[in-house]
C-alpha cells in the first residue's frame, strides 16, 4: 500500500493493494481499527459537506490516519453507506469521493514536472485518462496553440493544449444534457468523430466517470450478519444525521422572527463572527434550503456573518441538486445531542424538527413579512 492508493482509493491498482494485502474487513470492524472510524468519518462529510477529505487537512501529509487506515476506509465507506439502504446517500457519496478525487488531480496537474517526477503520490492526467480505458479516446487538439506550462504524461512529456478531443462515444457516455446547453452535442465542434473540450470540462467528465465508478455495485448485498451487526453503531450514527422526512412543499417564506431557536442562535453565533462547526453549518445551509430559499438568497441572507459566500454556494447547491432537498435539518434529538438545541420553551413538545417548527409558527402567525420582499425594496432603491 502505497500513498498514491490512499489518494485514490477508486484505482485498480488500489483495488489490487487490498487484496493482496490480505486483511480481513469483517477483522477490521470487529477490532475497531482506525479505518472503520475514517471511513464513518469519511460517509458523514461526504453526506453533509461534499467532501470525504479527512477532517484533519487536505491528502496528503494532513491526515492523522495512516496510509494503510485511509486506503482501507474507502471499501469500509462504501459499506456503511450501502447499509444506509438510501438512493439519494448513495449518489450524495459517490458525488463527494468523485469531487473531492478531482480536486486532489487538479493539485497533481499544477505540481511542476520535477516533483512529479520524484513522487509517486501525484498522478499525471495521462494516468488518469488510462485508468479510465480513455488514452486512445482522448487527444490534445492539434489545432489549439500549446499553453505556457506543461503538463506531464505518462510518458513524460510536457503538454498543456487550450483543449482536446474526445471520442464523441465516451463523450456521450460521460457527460449530461443536464449540465447546460453548452453541453448538447449539437452546440460543440465536432469534427472526425470527435468533441473539442476544455481541459476543464476534460476534467468535469473524469469526474463523472470517477462518480460512476464509485458508485459501481452500489449498494451491496448479502453483506452478512455479523458484519452489518457489528457496524449498526456507526450506521445508527449516520442515519441519525439525516431526516427521513422529505419536505415536497416548503414554507416558502423566509420570516425570521419566527425562525426556531436553535437557528436563531446559529445566524446569532454567526454574526458574532464566531466559526460554525460542520455539524453547524450542514443544519442552518438544510434548513435555509428546506424554507426555500435559493442559494443566492442563503448568500445575501448570511452576508455578514462568519460564513464565507463560496462555502455558503457550494453547500446549498450541494442540498438543491436537481433531485431536490434530500437532507433536511437533523432532527431536534440530534441536534440536542450536537450540542446545537438546547430545547428552549420546551419546543420539542411543539415539533420533532426545525422545519416542522417553522412550519408550525408560519401557520400559526397572524401576519408574516417575508426577508425576501424587503430585499427586493432594497435593490430596487424602494425601501
Amino acid at each position: 500500500m502505497d500513498a498514491l492508493d490512499a489518494k485514490y482509493p477508486f484505482f485498480a491498482s488500489a483495488r489490487e493493494a487490498v487484496a493482496s494485502a490480505g486483511v480481513s474487513l469483517p477483522d477490521l470492524v470487529a477490532a475497531d481499527a482506525p479505518a472503520v472510524e475514517r471511513a464513518r468519518e469519511r460517509v458523514e462529510r461526504a453526506l453533509l459537506e461534499g467532501t470525504v477529505a479527512a477532517e484533519s487537512g487536505a491528502f496528503p501529509g494532513e491526515s492523522a490516519y495512516d496510509v494503510q487506515a485511509e486506503l482501507l476506509s474507502y471499501p469500509i465507506a462504501r459499506i456503511l453507506v450501502s447499509l444506509l439502504d438510501s438512493d439519494p446517500a448513495i449518489e450524495k457519496y459517490a458525488a463527494a469521493e468523485a469531487a473531492t478525487a478531482m480536486e486532489r488531480v487538479r493539485r497533481d496537474l499544477e505540481a511542476d514536472d520535477e516533483l512529479r517526477s520524484v513522487s509517486s503520490a501525484t498522478v499525471a492526467l495521462d494516468d488518469l485518462l488510462a485508468e479510465f480505458d480513455l488514452a486512445d479516446a482522448v487527444r490534445p487538439d492539434a489545432t489549439a496553440p500549446a499553453g505556457a506550462r506543461g503538463v506531464a504524461g505518462a510518458g513524460g512529456t510536457g503538454r498543456d493544449p487550450d483543449g482536446y478531443r474526445i471520442d464523441v462515444g465516451p463523450y456521450l457516455r460521460l457527460t449530461s444534457p443536464e449540465w447546460g446547453d453548452s453541453w448538447r452535442l449539437v452546440n460543440r465542434a465536432l469534427a472526425d468523430g470527435a468533441v473539442r473540450v476544455s481541459r476543464e470540462e476534460l476534467l468535469a467528465a473524469l469526474e463523472a466517470a470517477v462518480e460512476a465508478r464509485v458508485a459501481e455495485g452500489l449498494p451491496f448485498e448479502d453483506l452478512g450478519e455479523s458484519l452489518a451487526e457489528a457496524l449498526e453503531p456507526r450506521v445508527a450514527d449516520l442515519r441519525r444525521l439525516l431526516s427521513e422526512r422529505t419536505y415536497t412543499e416548503p414554507p416558502d417564506v423566509v420570516a425570521p422572527a419566527l425562525f426556531p431557536p436553535c437557528m436563531t442562535n446559529l445566524i446569532e453565533k454567526a454574526e458574532r463572527d464566531v466559526t460554525l462547526s460542520a455539524a453547524e453549518s450542514f443544519a442552518l445551509m438544510a434548513f435555509l434550503v428546506g424554507i426555500g430559499m435559493t442559494p443566492d438568497e442563503v448568500v445575501a441572507f448570511c452576508a455578514d456573518t462568519s460564513l464565507d459566500a463560496e462555502g455558503i454556494r457550494y453547500q446549498t447547491e450541494f442540498l438543491t441538486d436537481d433531485r431536490g432537498t434530500q437532507y433536511p435539518p437533523p432532527t431536534c434529538e440530534t441536534l440536542a445531542n450536537y450540542g446545537i438545541c438546547h430545547n428552549e420553551d420546551d419546543h420539542m413538545q411543539v415539533a420533532a424538527d426545525p422545519l416542522s417548527y417553522y412550519e408550525k409558527q408560519v401557520a400559526a402567525a397572524d401576519e408574516v413579512t417575508d426577508w425576501r420582499d424587503g430585499r427586493e425594496g432594497d435593490e430596487t432603491g424602494e425601501a
